[in-house]
């Protein structure tokens, strides 16, 4: 599995190709998040059918990320992506947590 760090992540944010993907529950969402994410939790019950819905291919880059490194929903999410056929996705393994060490702003909802 692709893993990436905090600023990997910040210099991908500036590429309009790539799909950041917050695979938290909706509450979570809407009080913090990562700057141009989309919200599809891994519990929906239809989540690589809403992921197919956001991203525009099967080939664009994807980076998903959840709370923190202890937070396993992110793996999950990319094992699920990979076994559905997407070719170009990464675990940002500190999620949350990370990205506020590294001094990055959060947007609100």
């Amino acid at each position: 599995m692709k893993t990436i760090s905090a600023i990997e992540l910040k210099n991908r944010l500036s590429d309009d190709g790539t799909l950041v993907l917050d695979v938290l529950p909706p509450d979570h969402f809407a009080s913090e998040h990562i700057p141009g994410a989309k919200n599809v939790p891994l519990s929906l019950e239809s989540f690589i059918g809403s992921v197919e819905v956001v991203a525009s291919d099967k080939e664009q880059p994807i980076i998903v990320y959840c709370a923190n490194a202890d937070c396993d929903l992110s793996p999950k999410a990319v094992q699920q992506l990979e076994r559905a056929g997407f070719k170009n996705v990464a675990d940002f393994e500190g999620g949350i947590e990370a990205w506020k060490e590294a001094g990055f702003k959060l947007a609100r909802d």
